[in-house]
């Protein structure tokens, strides 16, 4: 498909839908709370303190937070919170379940920023503490979102939050019914497709990939790689040289290694183009 092409389909109307869940999500540990409250996208119902917990540093930031925002805050005997897990720190929040977002909100977010977009695709990542790490790096790295399939894969639950340290509260996360339809969708918004995989022989370098313009990177699964349809929509895909004797890397690893060079790959554009404008 041409750019052309792309462009003269961008007004159609993409086919995913954001269905989130009612139930309320107890997330617990200092960094998760805090960055629950810090990125204020969740409904925060209650804020649960240990009782003898010091509270200062992040927690002094989030009891503050909370009650700006007139949160009700209880100090609880601390083995109702060990009830739960040991991983505690002392505080807790119950609030309601991850705001998933449409796709076509990560490529507004892009827009907004005035940056071509980077997206993170995860092909049934099913390791909560994988996804985590992926969506973690993917915030740091300025990413403007992640898709993953609304079956199969884990969701961002709670183990996923904490796994994150609560980066996933800033990241901007789409939950579509089709992956690869998803992956037609943004190819129709003018997005590249570059699929990680180290065992095809048409894979590149993913150093000597141009990873500056609209770009999304997909991971795939732990144990299996990207499914073979999904492998199929990507534009082109990348590898990662290794010299040692293991024959792969874990998939957070090395999702996390293309996005760090993306973001230095933009991050040298932007310092040249600052440096053709001062000149």
């Amino acid at each position: 498909m041409t750019d052309d092409e792309r462009r003269n389909t961008k007004g159609q109307r993409p086919a995913f839908v954001a269905r989130p869940s009612s139930a309320l999500d107890l997330i617990y540990g200092r960094n998760a709370v805090h960055e629950v409250l810090r990125a204020n996208r969740r409904k925060v119902h209650k804020l649960l303190v240990a009782e003898g917990a010091q509270e200062r540093g992040t927690l002094a930031d989030s009891l503050a937070m909370a009650s700006s925002r007139n949160i009700l805050i209880q100090r609880v005997p601390r083995a109702r919170l060990d009830h739960v897990t040991d991983a505690h720190q002392g505080v807790a929040v119950e609030a309601g379940p991850y705001p998933y977002v449409d796709l076509r909100d990560l490529l507004d977010l892009a827009a907004e920023r005035g940056e071509p977009p980077l997206i993170l695709i995860l092909d049934i990542i099913q390791n909560p503490q994988n996804l985590g790490t992926l969506l973690r790096t993917a915030e740091a790295m300025g990413a403007h979102g992640a898709a993953i399939p609304q079956r199969r894969g884990v969701d961002v639950t709670v183990a996923v939050v904490n796994a994150s340290s609560g980066a996933s509260e800033h990241l901007r996360i789409a939950r579509v019914v089709n992956l690869v339809r998803a992956m037609e969708e943004l190819k129709e918004r003018g997005v590249w497709i570059a699929g990680l995989e180290h065992k095809d022989e048409r894979a590149i370098d993913f150093w000597g990939a141009n990873l500056r313009g609209p770009l999304a990177l997909v991971v795939g699964n732990e144990s299996e790689g990207m499914r073979r349809l999904v492998r199929q929509t990507c534009d082109y895909l990348l590898r990662i040289p290794m010299r040692g004797r293991a024959e792969s890397l874990n998939a957070s690893i090395a999702g996390s290694i293309v996005l760090v060079e993306a973001f230095r790959q933009r991050q040298a554009e932007d310092r040249a183009r600052h440096d053709l404008k001062a000149d």
